[in-house]
């Protein structure tokens, strides 16, 4: 994405539920090469809010794949549990907007809930007695519609109001949800251009609806194509991607940028610096393909 070189300020958000695998590198690479050709700014945030979910060393093991790889970024990491005083002011504006009926408690299982996530109790209307566990929601107009000019996947336009009617800003167990600590973080931190998976697409318009009722200017969003398996699963921790071999990075960095469309680097480029330089004045992300996902075995990789 071209842009003023004086304004770009881009960032990768990994959440350290395991070691980064070829599809992080994918993310982390195509939003380094779009900072960096745009002589922009890249942050590395660490998503650490759902620690039932974070595994033991796995902060340490993605800051050394990132660092093996030659992805180093700049001023100090951010890190989302530092940031839930943010969360706190912002679920507070959003209670106060209109007549304080936007968010609300909500003590429905996710078994109760009807399509798109809509509450099908009284919690809208009545709030729940005592002090049972609840979470708490932000209802979305029905008429509700969030249009955004994808740099990648072309214009986009959601029916927020029927595919994610009251979707959570606060879990019952009292963490934050994703929707809102991004939104929040991406707009307090003055990130100007989101380069993310395609897997992220669906959390963007809830992400614009929160930016929007905060008064916040939101971020421009690219959504790349995931890397899936011989089955049509994207590569992630959850299916089992193997780790990356940080002792290997020139390949992987070469898989990451044939699977990004990009011009293949000498093969006289043995050093990682060497291949970044290269890679970062050669970026062009007309090049990578408007998809959703691309396989793995395109570009031999095994899923």
């Amino acid at each position: 994405m071209s842009v003023s070189t004086t304004q770009y300020r881009g960032r990768f958000a990994p959440s350290p539920t395991g070691p980064l695998h070829m599809g992080s590198l994918i993310a982390a690479l195509a939003s380094y090469l779009d900072a960096r050709s745009n002589n922009g700014s890249w942050l590395l945030r660490i998503d650490d809010i759902d620690p039932p979910r974070e595994a033991p060393g796995a902060t340490d093991s993605i800051l050394a794949s990132l660092a093996q790889h030659g992805l180093y970024w700049d001023n100090d990491i951010i890190f989302q549990s530092h940031n839930t005083h943010r969360y706190a002011a912002a679920l507070q504006h959003l209670r106060g907007l209109a007549d304080g009926t936007a968010v609300f408690a909500c003590v429905c299982s996710r078994a109760a809930m009807g399509p798109g996530g809509v509450c099908c109790g009284t919690c809208r209307e009545q709030p729940p007695a005592g002090d049972r566990p609840h979470a708490l929601r932000i209802a979305v107009p029905a008429s509700q519609l969030i249009r955004c000019e994808d740099a990648l996947q072309g214009p986009q336009c959601w029916e927020l109001g029927h595919i994610a009617a009251d979707f959570v800003l606060r879990r019952k167990d009292g963490l934050w949800a994703y929707q809102l600590a991004a939104a929040v973080d991406d707009t307090e931190n003055g990130i100007t251009h989101v380069v993310r998976g395609s897997d992220l697409l669906d959390s963007t318009p809830r992400q614009l609806f929160l930016q929007a009722l905060l008064g916040k200017t939101a971020p421009q969003y690219c959504h790349l194509p995931v890397i899936v398996n011989s089955n049509g699963q994207k590569l992630s921790k959850q299916n089992h991607a193997a780790p990356l071999d940080n002792t290997n990075a020139v390949r992987n960095l070469r898989v990451a940028l044939q699977f990004l469309g990009q011009l293949p680097p000498p093969a006289s480029l043995t050093a990682v610096d060497a291949l970044l330089h290269f890679a970062t004045q050669a970026w062009q992300l007309a090049r990578v393909p408007a998809q959703l996902a691309r396989p793995a075995a395109e570009v031999g990789w095994p899923g």
